[in-house]
């Protein structure tokens, strides 16, 4: 057992900011902590990180209780958090310095980084010369030069082009490779999907929804159909029970009871000759679970 957050909570007066999360990571990999805006994830983020203390719970790491100061661990954090005046290599090396690496350690693994995210002409650049994408990569180089185990990462891709969003996500896929454990919050559904293999969503601070993210979808069946044709299908779907929740010009979606009902229909497309371009029947994308069990029901 390697990660453990064992019924954290956090309260401010009487609004409970987090309330009995528990998770665990027993291996390398990506665990998603999703939710609305205000549900409690960064919270819960900052509590494993030791920023601040909880009412009660635990959090263990190698079956210790967790310290971040005598741990390996690299934070990319939401907020911009560098000192607008210094310049960028200067601050990595302090960063780097409170995380114990030796100078020359730093510089080699700085160096690596900055050539790695594409920006070795900023070095020398204050923080406040920099785009806001730009100094997303240099935050990302504090969290990442010394080399940590555990990486926590709170919107990694806000604000970043589907350039730089690409160059993100390759980096973290080559983390992964190497064995790292990782947190990732996020907004970007998509993102999550293509990381994560475990997930908890939080609303009002409260687990609404938690475990493997294959298992979940699996247990929901292949209840999302689309449908584009060369023609109009409204009789033909109405016919097999069906009302299309969104028209698109990918084509018709609908929410089916069973796979029957969508072949049922699909049946009579082909039966009436109509020219068929699009059939797909789905599970629900993590995007669509997530508004059903958070959306609408957050403050």
């Amino acid at each position: 057992m390697s990660l453990k957050v064992e019924n954290i909570v956090k309260t401010y007066g009487n609004y409970k900011a987090v309330d009995g999360l528990s998770f665990e990571m027993n291996e390398p990999g990506v665990f998603a902590l999703l939710g609305t805006n205000g549900a409690g994830k960064t919270t819960s983020i900052r509590i494993i990180l030791g920023m601040l203390s909880a009412d009660s719970g635990s959090v263990t790491w190698h079956g210790k209780p967790f310290c971040t100061a005598n741990e390996s661990i690299g934070y990319l954090a939401e907020e911009r958090g560098l000192y607008p005046k210094y310049k960028i290599m200067d601050q990595l090396l302090y960063f780097a310095s409170l995380k114990g690496m030796r100078r020359q350690d730093a510089q080699k693994s700085i160096d690596y980084w900055f050539e790695r995210l594409g920006i070795e002409e900023h070095r020398d650049k204050r923080a406040e010369q920099l785009s806001k994408g730009n100094q997303q990569k240099v935050q990302l180089i504090a969290a990442l030069a010394p080399n940590p185990e555990l990486l926590i990462l709170d919107e990694p891709l806000s604000g970043l082009d589907p350039v730089n969003a690409e160059l993100f996500k390759s980096v973290i896929r080559d983390e992964i490779k190497r064995n790292k454990f990782v947190i990732m919050s996020s907004h970007q559904m998509a993102t999550i999907e293509e990381f994560c293999r475990d997930i908890v969503i939080l609303n009002k601070g409260k687990t609404v929804l938690q475990g493997n993210l294959n298992e979940i979808k699996k247990g929901y069946g292949r209840v999302k159909l689309t449908v584009k044709c060369e023609g109009d299908i409204t009789a033909m779907s109405q016919e097999c029970g069906l009302t299309a929740t969104e028209e698109t010009p990918n084509g018709s979606s609908y929410n089916v009871k069973s796979e029957e009902q969508a072949h049922a229909l699909l049946n009579k497309i082909i039966e009436s000759g109509i020219p068929l371009i699009k059939y797909e029947l789905r599970e629900p994308s993590l995007n669509e679970i997530f508004i059903e069990k958070a959306g609408g029901k957050n403050e």
